[in-house]
């Protein structure tokens, strides 16, 4: 099941009207999700539907699983990894488990062990559990953050949705716009969990479950990221490659063909090694993204290693053209803004795989496992730099600041500049400035007050402060929401072994200086790469999935860039019209590179076109605050 949905009564007398009619519109919306069988469940007091992708007991099953004479219902958009482990146990503790189905065995799990039941659960999941007898509703989620649920409360309703759009398809309410959310999404260019850019519509955390009773509600934070070194027999190259290996099976053991996502970097070509040697019989199709700008296009390095694999090489040309109406439809399509112009790419590389494939395996998780961005190198070498002479250090940040902009893919000078204006902070602060989507000061000029965060944390601990954030945050409602909604938008799941729990595991055992030392990042996953993969993949600079956006905005995007930027929906939150002119003028005459704020003006500017049009007919909720724009000028 890839898109779920449901609306419940849970602390009405009677039922309203309208329930099915609710559920049915948010199915519609989630069409994309699920092309291969849709179900739904109606009784009294809830409607519970889903639709499906076919990825496992790929013949017709029964939507919504509806499990034993207590009727207990659950619907799940994901994979219980442990199905088979967990059938077992709980057939000898007397349950008749006789769907075949992975999903089959939540609902005897809770049975057995009550609301603890989810810590046993291994997999990527984002699920409701409708308990009739309790008149208990429970929503929960990953622990990683692969899968993404939606939830309202109001009318007297409970409605939930794998996407946001959705779940706005649904209400039968226009949703006002929250301002203090709008300003995080600015910042960091994403909304972070437990918030959404709709007053009153939260997303689930990573981790988390939600019980909705009709005496209340909890919050029930079932699993957090926590790093603990282990011994050196535990952490060994030999060890982690069976977990590896393991994860990677996993993931694959499906009933569908499958494919990789390979770029030139080491996580990609690891991982598309490994696939490559548990199942040497099966073909296994490379998906790469190319650009015509040579600085950003790694298909050259892709290819050579894809052949040297015995992988086919499936390259996906990616322009400028694409951009506008694939932004417009992601947007449309999932009603979630994301500053990250690779979801653009990286849908367009996933409508090319849907010919072929459901599923792809990607790298993502990494990074943030094994502390590969140049962000952790740079908060290891902030404490030598503090140490230089004043003078030194203001010598550094003058011939620093003068280095003339560049249209190149993440260039030395745009890593010192982010370096430099960040050693005024210290750790988290730090970290966040400079992996900012907008800075501070620009926000503050646009109109917008910066989101207050809290920063404090223990110095001591400061790698694993920032890989901990990291895994929290932009990861799950960054990065796993580009993949999720960018590959399911043409019903292709998106699969991250990385971020399986036992790999998940294993990496929080290894002490900092086998993830960072001197000059060098994720210490421990290059030498661990050295058995699948040559010397020059794994002693190549990290350069990320980048797009030209900075040439692009000044040549082929300019025009559809200032179309977007003058539209009134940005006045109508607060935000100065006057400085995003400035913004774009100093960006066109390449005094400064603003593509990153920019594009994610042009982002917030298509959603709240998007919003607008949606709820153009529906009545409106009373205000909850005095006016958008003031409430943006307000510190959260």
């Amino acid at each position: 099941m890839c898109g779920i949905c449901g609306v419940v009564a849970l602390n009405l007398t009677d039922r309203p009207p309208h329930m099915e009619q609710r559920a049915r519109a948010m199915l519609r919306h989630m069409a994309h999700r699920g092309p291969d069988g849709e179900g739904s469940f109606a009784r009294e007091k809830v409607v519970i539907a889903a639709n499906r992708l076919a990825i496992r007991s790929v013949g017709d099953q029964q939507l919504p699983l509806i499990e034993g004479d207590d009727g207990i219902i659950v619907v799940c958009n994901g994979e219980i990894d442990n199905h088979r482990e967990l059938k077992a146990a709980l057939t000898l503790r007397g349950h008749d488990i006789r769907e075949h189905t992975d999903v089959a065995v939540i609902a005897p799990l809770y049975r057995e062990y009550g609301l603890s039941f989810v810590d046993q659960l291994q997999g990527v999941f984002a699920f409701a559990l409708w308990d009739p007898a309790r008149q208990r509703l429970i929503l929960a989620r990953d622990r990683a953050g692969e899968r993404h649920l939606y939830y309202t409360f109001a009318d007297g309703l409970i409605c939930f949705a794998s996407e946001l759009a959705a779940l706005v398809a649904g209400r039968g309410r226009a949703a006002g716009v929250d301002p203090t959310s709008v300003a995080r999404y600015l910042r960091f260019g994403y909304c972070p969990s437990p918030f959404s850019l709709l007053q009153d519509h939260q997303k689930m955390r990573p981790g988390e479950m939600v019980v909705f009773e009709p005496s209340g509600t909890r919050h029930l934070q079932y699993w957090n990221f926590h790093a603990e070194v282990a011994s050196e027999a535990a952490r060994s190259l030999p060890a982690f490659d069976r977990v590896f290996r393991s994860a990677v099976q996993r993931q694959s053991e499906i009933d569908v063909d499958y494919g990789v996502l390979l770029s030139g970097g080491i996580d990609s070509a690891l991982l598309t090694a490994v696939a490559r040697k548990l199942r040497p019989e099966k073909e296994l199709a490379a998906y790469c993204i190319r650009f015509s700008e040579a600085s950003f296009d790694e298909g050259t390095q892709a290819e050579r290693l894809a052949h040297q694999l015995g992988c086919r090489f499936v390259p996906v040309q990616v322009t400028a053209q694409d951009f506008p109406p694939m932004l417009r439809q992601l947007v449309e399509t999932t009603g979630e803004p994301l500053a990250d112009p690779a979801w653009i790419p990286l849908s367009l590389v996933a409508r090319r795989a849907s010919r072929d494939v459901k599923v792809v395996l990607s790298g993502e998780g990494a990074d943030e496992l094994f502390a590969g961005y140049p962000t952790y190198l740079g908060a290891h070498l902030a404490g030598y730099y503090a140490r230089l002479p004043a003078f030194a250090r203001r010598a550094c940040q003058y011939l620093i600041e003068r280095l003339p902009p560049s249209d190149r893919k993440v260039t030395l000078a745009f890593l010192l500049k982010r370096f430099i204006r960040g050693q005024q902070l210290d750790g988290l602060a730090r970290h966040l400035l400079w992996t900012a989507s907008i800075s501070p000061g620009w926000l503050q000029r646009l109109g917008v007050e910066p989101p207050a965060t809290d920063t404090s944390h223990d110095p001591a601990a400061l790698i694993d402060v920032l890989q901990q954030y990291d895994l929290a945050q932009p990861l799950p409602e960054a990065l796993l929401a580009k993949a999720d909604y960018g590959g399911m938008l043409h019903g292709v799941e998106i699969r991250a072994p990385f971020l399986d729990q036992t790999v998940i595991e294993f990496a929080a055992t290894l002490p900092v200086q086998e993830r960072v030392r001197g000059l060098t990042t994720k210490i421990f996953l290059k030498h661990y790469a050295e058995r699948y993969l040559p010397r020059s993949v794994i002693t190549r600079r990290k350069r990320g999935l980048s797009v030209p956006l900075a040439a692009w905005l000044r040549g082929p995007l300019l025009d559809w860039a200032e179309s977007q930027l003058t539209h009134k929906a940005l006045s109508r939150v607060g935000i100065d019209q006057r400085q995003v002119s400035e913004l774009l003028t100093e960006h066109r005459s390449r005094s400064s590179d603003h593509s990153r704020a920019i594009w994610t003006l042009i982002v917030l500017s298509e959603w709240l076109q998007w919003l607008s049009h949606s709820q153009a007919d529906l009545p409106h909720a009373e205000p909850r605050r005095s006016g958008v724009v003031s409430a943006l000028h307000t510190t959260p």
